[in-house]
């Protein structure tokens, strides 16, 4: 059988190629390369154009990390520090709830756990230090990444994958507040922020806080990839 499918969201940015700049679909190939490290086969979703057909023949989706979830649609007004793209919250939306109605395996990471948690009726913390007193999560010198501890509840799917607990990278200044339809599973236990959160009546709905794609730990890609597997077989025997 071949390779399991996923789909990666993109950004929409200026970049240069050569000496043009131009306004481009990227990505950081972190992402592609954690995909194929763990047999699936990587495809870029770009956000412009939205529409359900873009998870025609895809077996997962991971919504990957980048700018802050738009505060409006959680019904606040944005703290002075955001940096919002409404444009991709929609596109990214719209094909979220679509993958979940269809339970196609999903995998949000960072963003893409903050607008997993939107999705689910949930609210976010705008900016940790306010909250939480330190910028930790966000270090503003010395390495680009934080690190810290997650400890994960005994029998959920993050805590099958990763066991008690795990050492995690750290670079975002939002983060959950309320995971509203969504199952919380993981904390930091210095301040007891939400680090993972899953939906159990989904066969595989699961959103981590850390950038696991800038580490040498891909058990949560390499889950995610045998989830899509599972799904295709499933769907391989049904037309058969």
């Amino acid at each position: 059988m071949s390779r399991p499918v996923i789909g990666l969201t993109t950004y929409a940015e200026e970049a240069r190629f050569g000496l043009n700049d131009t306004f481009a679909a990227v990505l950081p190939l972190s992402y592609v390369r954690a995909v194929h490290a763990n047999g699936g086969r990587a495809v870029l979703i770009t956000p412009d154009a939205p529409d359900v057909d873009a998870l025609d023949g895809l077996d997962a989706v991971i919504f990957t990390g980048g700018s802050d979830v738009g505060p409006a649609l959680y019904g606040e007004q944005p703290h002075p520090t955001s940096n919002v793209k409404p444009e991709r919250d929609a596109a990214e939306l719209l094909l979220m709830r679509a993958a979940i109605d269809a339970d196609l395996p999903v995998l949000g990471i960072c963003r893409g756990m903050q607008l997993l948690t939107v999705a689910y009726g949930g609210r976010l913390h705008q900016h940790l230090p306010d909250v939480l007193g330190h910028d930790n999560h966000r270090p503003t010198s010395g390495p680009k990444f934080g690190e810290h501890l997650v400890r994960l509840s005994p029998g959920s799917a993050c805590h099958r994958v990763l066991g008690e607990s795990a050492m995690v990278n750290s670079f975002h200044h939002q983060g959950v507040k309320d995971a509203g339809r969504l199952r919380p599973t993981g904390w930091c236990p210095e301040d007891a922020l939400i680090e993972t959160v899953e939906d159990p009546e989904r066969t595989f709905v699961v959103g981590v806080q850390w950038h696991p794609e800038e580490t040498s730990d891909l058990r949560i890609f390499a889950a995610v990839v045998a989830a899509a597997a599972a799904r295709r077989a499933v769907d391989a025997g049904a037309c058969g």
